[in-house]
């Protein structure tokens, strides 16, 4: 009986434990405003766009390295637009937080809809790569 009930347990706890991958529940978009019509409301909003669909573009393994390469090309992307100020990483957490020259801070989070970065509506011409970036 006592074997049984540690059994019981093993089982419960394999059952109760929750994965870690949190990218889906993170690049889900449902219940949103189309990253279009985001991208519309006007030009820094079109950049972060941009920047979300650069972080998913890039999705690489989930292994750290993968996950710092796709984090570390997407700020280099960030970086391009001529409103970025400052872009810090966050790639276990999947996002990055950028700061505009008008002080506005928001989160950029993977927009995983296939579009290309650089076809979103209302983007500014990218500038020259930093030279942090290679």
């Amino acid at each position: 009986m006592r074997s049984f009930a540690l059994v019981a347990l093993a089982a419960l706890s394999q059952v109760g434990c929750r994965p870690y991958e949190n990218y889906g529940p993170i690049a889900r978009q449902s219940g949103l405003l189309s990253a279009d019509r985001f991208a519309r409301l006007g030009r820094e909003q079109a950049e972060l766009v941009a920047i979300g669909r650069s972080l998913a573009a890039w999705r690489m393994t989930s292994d750290s390295d993968g996950v710092m390469e796709q984090a570390n090309r997407a700020a280099c992307f960030a970086r391009r637009l001529p409103d970025v100020q400052a872009v810090d990483t966050d790639p276990l957490g999947y996002r990055l937080t950028v700061r505009f020259r008008s002080g506005w801070r928001a989160a950029a989070i993977p927009i995983d809809d296939g579009v290309d970065p650089a076809a979103t509506p209302g983007l500014p011409a990218l500038g020259p790569p930093p030279g942090s970036c290679s």
